[in-house]
């Protein structure tokens, strides 16, 4: 199947949140998505751009996705977090996924980032060879630390 690599629409909102879903539901997190097609057009368009992304397009519609939103290093400077790398499930393996990131790297490289981060579940080993592949460093000493909105308020409610 064909596909061309381009920047992400707000007619394409509706598309990237299902492929959100289908890698929540990969993820075992089915009810963990929050966000709406609205949230993803405000944040993604609105005055205040918080990510950029990159979608696969098809014939058949949106079939990837590589959302990403910079960030900096105090260690290193500008940098990129990618939030997302997903493929549809019908086209992994055709080298969708090397084509995104392919075009966000281009763009760190463009937009003068010393790094470009992301995480991986330690579960997810066919994602973590591709990474690899592709001369990433999979940092297993680390751990990712969240506060949810609960913790935020918990946090704030707590600040003496």
């Amino acid at each position: 199947m064909e596909y061309t690599i381009r920047e992400a629409q707000i007619e394409d909102m509706e598309q990237v949140l299902n492929l959100v879903q289908e890698l929540a539901d990969f993820e075992n997190e089915p009810n963990a998505v929050e966000i709406t097609k609205t949230d993803l057009i405000k944040d993604g368009f609105g005055e205040q751009k918080m990510f950029d992304c990159f979608v696969a397009d098809t014939n058949d519609g949106i079939v990837g996705i590589a959302l990403f939103y910079s960030r900096y290093s105090t260690w290193k400077g500008p940098a990129i977090h990618l939030e997302d790398l997903i493929v549809s499930e019908k086209m992994r393996g055709s080298g969708l996924g090397t084509a995104l990131l392919d075009e966000v790297v281009k763009y760190g490289d463009r937009m003068g980032v010393k790094r470009i981060s992301w995480e991986v579940l330690d579960w997810n080993e066919p994602a973590i060879e591709f990474y690899e592949k592709k001369g990433a460093n999979v940092l297993r000493d680390w751990d990712v630390v969240h506060l949810d909105e609960k913790g935020i308020k918990n946090y704030i409610n707590n600040i003496g």
